[in-house]
């Protein structure tokens, strides 16, 4: 397991290694004990995926506190252009996004702490994401940001949308409940 920096504090980008042969591969996509060593969240309450298919764009989500939560998300088929938004006032990348593509021939995950915003569009094939997140689903608190309102550059100008992505606050009228802390790192 290797940890990569990007510019969102905590937020990081997990490669692991994928054991391929003729018969196809294997990764492992979580270890306690290296999750622990490195720091990072090792209890998880919930474990879910998605499937979508091209063009499909899904985000950006979260869950407001008490329930806000930390996730990993993993892709398991198809090739998604993964996107993660800092919410946390006071963040030094408040406002900005990270982006990389998740695969299973990458065997990538991206570690996303608590008032980091999730999003993901489907590049290729139908994709399935993974997600493990460390408090449950709590409808009274899972919201979200409209996918282009932050200035990010994405692949189309026109993805298929739910109606609830559809409708969700732009990130200028989002009045941000996240509090940056460099000790939450």
């Amino acid at each position: 397991m290797q940890l990569i920096d990007n510019h969102i504090p905590g937020c990081y980008e997990i490669n692991t290694t994928v054991l391929a042969d003729d018969r196809g591969s294997f990764t492992k996509t979580f270890h306690h004990e290296n999750f622990k060593g490195a720091g990072l969240e090792t209890m998880f309450a919930e474990e879910y995926f998605t499937v979508s298919r091209v063009g499909v764009l899904r985000g950006f989500h979260f869950q407001t506190p008490p329930a806000h939560h930390t996730k990993i998300v993993y892709c398991v088929s198809g090739t998604v252009l993964d996107v993660v938004l800092d919410l946390r006032i006071g963040s030094p990348a408040y406002g900005k996004c990270f982006s990389t593509e998740l695969s299973p021939a990458k065997g990538n995950l991206i570690y996303i702490p608590p008032g980091v915003a999730h999003a993901f569009y489907v590049l290729e094939g139908l994709a399935t994401l993974m997600y493990k997140v460390s408090t449950a689903f709590s409808p009274a608190h899972d919201t979200g940001v409209f996918w282009n309102s932050v200035g990010f550059d994405w692949p189309t100008s026109e993805p298929v949308l739910s109606e609830r992505d559809r409708n969700l606050p732009a990130f200028g009228s989002f009045l941000s409940p996240f509090e940056y802390s460099a000790d939450s790192e």
